[in-house]
């Protein structure tokens, strides 16, 4: 049996659904650059203007709370879910790195590339999953995403690189693991986590 390299279009659409040790999901699914990065890259990515071809990583993490609103514990568990993304971010951008790849993660909290030099203006994490995914956004203080499993419960963040999409989704699940990120099935993430892959 002979396997075929998956085909990646504008629009993926089969996510990698991970699940940490503490229950709570992972989304990352790999994309075209929303229409508003091809048109502000300059602006937004200043050393990325060279690169004629790149992939946007979007990865949602489930939060323990909705997060429409502000309270100290929630406080608490964004920066919590901010440290986790930028530890796995931080080690799959040098991975890449490693072998050759453009790769950098927007700080979720400015909006600024960490290994790029910042552009003129901030990256908009929440605006990209409503162009890429199409999930709904709730005007806030902030603007929140709705998940449609999760509601509000969720923490949005932006991976880029030049890596083709099969590398990526390798060295996504391999640096994932490291972080305690298991594979799951879809429809095992609705359920709760029974279907883990080992």
């Amino acid at each position: 049996m002979v396997n075929y390299p998956r085909a990646y279009t504008a629009e993926q659409s089969r996510p990698i659904n991970l699940v940490g040790k503490q229950g709570q999901a992972v989304q990352i699914s790999i994309h075209y650059p929303s229409q508003y990065i091809c048109a502000n890259r300059e602006r937004i990515l200043p050393d990325w203007q060279e690169q004629t071809l790149f992939w946007v990583v979007i990865v949602l993490q489930q939060s323990k709370y909705p997060l429409v609103k502000s309270t100290a514990e929630i406080e608490r568990e964004k920066e919590h879910l901010r440290e986790k993304f930028m530890r796995f971010g931080c080690d799959l951008a040098f991975d890449l790195r490693d072998r050759g790849y453009l790769a950098d993660l927007i700080d979720p909290r400015t909006g600024y590339p960490m290994l790029s030099r910042p552009g003129l203006i901030p990256h908009n994490d929440t605006a990209v999953v409503k162009a890429l995914l199409n999930y709904p956004v709730l005007k806030n203080k902030c603007s929140v995403i709705v998940h449609p499993h999760w509601g509000t419960a969720v923490y949005p963040s932006i991976f880029l690189s030049a890596a083709p999409p099969m590398i990526l989704e390798w060295a996504i699940k391999n640096i994932a693991s490291m972080h305690g990120w298991q594979e799951i099935e879809e429809d095992d993430q609705r359920e709760g986590c029974k279907g883990v892959r080992v």
